[in-house]
């Protein structure tokens, strides 16, 4: 038997306010938002996560970088960002991500697009992908073949972020720029699998 997919659980609420450290307009979500503009709101400056992983946008309609938001609260910007190195002190989209399963997660990276050369296979959280035997800097293309994933610019889970779904185009980035609307590089040096 197989459980119910975890949006029909409920397993998604994630609640926003407009300004920092949980003051201000309020609303709470159950789905996606395209714009947070369209429901009154300028902008947000604070969230708190319930349950469920979700990515917020630094532009509406789910453009700009991605910022992974795992369970727990974000008080203001750089509660999200964190060691990005990447300044946003808005949001405006977020969706969940429906298909994290922490336990069964595989994906594989390659050198080249269009999923050639040399391919690592991965089941596990790396902070450092050279340290791991990964000899590049770059990832050209990648597989999603189960659960969903966190990439990094840098060792250490820092710089630009990089949310791969395996719902999102059947889990085949072929492209480094299709990683990201925002994919100015492919420079991915860490990666880990979405908490839920």
């Amino acid at each position: 038997m197989t459980s119910p997919p975890m949006e029909a659980l409920g397993q998604f609420k994630l609640t926003v306010w407009e300004e920092e450290n949980f003051q201000g307009k309020r609303s709470e979500f159950l789905l996606e938002c395209p714009s947070i503009m369209d429901r009154g709101f300028r902008k947000l400056r604070s969230i708190k996560v319930e349950s469920g992983p979700w990515v917020g946008f630094e532009y509406p309609e789910y453009q700009g970088q991605q910022f992974i938001l795992e369970k727990g609260d974000y008080p203001c910007w750089e509660a999200w960002s964190g060691n990005s190195g990447y300044r946003t002190e808005h949001l405006l989209s977020f969706r969940p991500i429906k298909c994290a399963n922490h336990s069964d997660s595989k994906v594989t990276l390659y050198e080249a697009e269009n999923f050639q050369g040399r391919k690592f296979e991965l089941s596990d959280d790396f902070p450092s992908l050279q340290a791991m035997g990964w000899g590049s800097k770059e990832v050209a293309s990648i597989k999603v073949n189960s659960g969903a994933w966190v990439a990094y610019q840098y060792p250490g889970y820092r710089g630009y972020q990089y949310v791969l779904e395996r719902d999102r185009q059947n889990g085949e980035f072929p492209k480094y720029t299709e990683f990201s609307s925002q994919a100015h590089t492919n420079q991915v040096q860490s990666i880990r699998r979405i908490q839920h």
